[in-house]
């Protein structure tokens, strides 16, 4: 456990501490909790919005940070609907938040909560790290292994059997040049986010991502260096490491001289967003959150000007839960994939509801995360869709393993995979 502040205030210390005045917002109405995943799941008043609230206002009042307490705070998934339904305009998200930096600093997680929570936070916001892991799970797969793991995986502790079921299948991917000419007349200079998980597993959707840009008139600039954005480690209450890898996603867009800087991550783009309120003490932070696009946002933005091919296809769209409710980016994909000739879009029924891949929350609580995997996947297979399109691409390996689960084999890709199939065209 960190240094605890010696001004502590019940369950939580005087820094940054949940905001009273934003708690005093909610006036419980209820209104959330057919959008909230847990309370959705289990029923449970303290696993809803107004419910973690109230025990936010038990601990400024006096109450301890009890592990009773941490569980129904750790139990969220920051899927951030509820600020979506809420009537009131409560910032849920900033509270949860607050409290979570809290949590990470006063309360003392057991050993196996540090163990699992130290290795995920080592790994996953470092792309050079998740590249090594790129061979061995390529061989695990070629030889079979995988097949033994799933039978095994009931032995292993949750998070290491949740591990092995999400790793994805490993690609091969052209490595991006450190700039993309833009096709045709320039209108945009764009540097382009290659992040971590999305780096090391998922180069096909960064390499679709700037194909689509140069064919849309855009120089792609592809720094080299660049790291972790911070969405991992702050959207899980590690504050500081998130500052330090927000400063040097500055650093790195900033040296690149360019007009926009561009995500295919959902996730990133929520966090790269929030700069001004993770460096309130930048200047520059609010000038990056600013020219901070979602690659589907800013293809709207600019408009189409490369011709579109048929691609038929019949398509069930995701909203990922940091594009829809942290972003509110709902209408840009669905504009470019009804854009496409040919292709057939379908809405998944429940669809505001996550689908339990929440960052890193499937490995930090893989019971729920399974659940709601299990009933998106569910949700997906009734569409009778021969597609599913996301724009994360934590929710596309959560919903793949739920889909196999279910025994249903259904291909997967970003959004901008399949724009990227409609402008390059058939296959000569």
């Amino acid at each position: 456990m960190a240094d605890v502040r010696d001004d502590v205030l019940g369950a939580f210390d005087g820094e940054r501490p949940p905001d009273r005045a934003l708690i005093d917002d909610c006036v419980h109405c209820g209104f959330c909790l057919p959008s909230c995943p847990t309370y959705v799941l289990w029923g449970e008043e303290m696993d809803s919005p107004r419910g973690r609230i109230h025990l936010m206002k038990q601990g400024l009042d006096g109450a301890p940070l009890s592990d009773e307490m941490v569980g129904h705070f750790d139990a969220c998934l920051g899927c951030l609907a509820c600020v979506t339904a809420c009537p009131s305009g409560v910032r849920y998200d900033e509270l949860i938040d607050q409290t979570r930096v809290q949590v990470e600093r006063r309360h003392p997680r057991t050993r196996a909560e540090r163990a699992v929570r130290g290795a995920v936070f080592a790994l996953f916001p470092y792309p050079r790290r998740l590249r090594v892991l790129r061979g061995p799970l390529a061989l695990y797969r070629r030889v079979g292994l995988d097949r033994l793991g799933r039978k095994l995986s009931r032995h292993l502790p949750a998070a290491l059997a949740t591990m092995e079921e999400l790793a994805p299948v490993i690609r091969r991917a052209p490595r991006l040049p450190a700039r993309v000419a833009a096709r045709g007349p320039r209108r945009a200079v764009v540097g382009l986010l290659t992040g971590c998980v999305q780096a090391a597993f998922f180069g096909q959707v960064g390499a679709a991502t700037a194909r689509v840009l140069a064919r849309e008139g855009c120089d792609v600039v592809v720094p080299r260096g660049q790291g972790c954005c911070g969405a991992l480690s702050g959207h899980s209450g590690r504050r500081s490491e998130a500052a330090r890898f927000a400063r040097a996603t500055i650093d790195t867009f900033d040296a690149a001289g360019v007009d926009f800087v561009v995500t295919d991550s959902a996730g990133c783009g929520s966090a790269m967003k929030e700069y001004a309120e993770l460096l309130p003490d930048d200047p520059r932070a609010a000038r990056f959150a600013a020219r901070t696009r979602d690659v589907t946002e800013l293809l709207v933005e600019l408009g189409p000007v490369a011709p579109r091919h048929p691609v038929r296809r019949t398509v069930a769209y995701h909203d990922a839960c940091h594009l829809a409710h942290a972003q509110r980016i709902r209408s840009a994909p669905r504009e470019l994939l009804r854009g496409i000739p040919g292709l057939t879009l379908v809405e998944p029924a429940e669809a505001d509801l996550c689908c339990g891949s929440a960052g890193v929350y499937n490995l930090l609580e893989p019971e729920p995360a399974r659940e709601l995997g299990d009933r998106k996947a569910e949700r997906i297979r009734a569409t009778g869709a021969d597609l599913l399109v996301a724009g994360n691409p934590g929710c596309l390996l959560q919903i793949t393993a739920a889909l196999r689960r279910a025994g249903t084999e259904l291909p997967t890709a970003h959004t901008v995979e399949l724009l990227d199939a409609s402008l390059r065209g058939p296959a000569r």
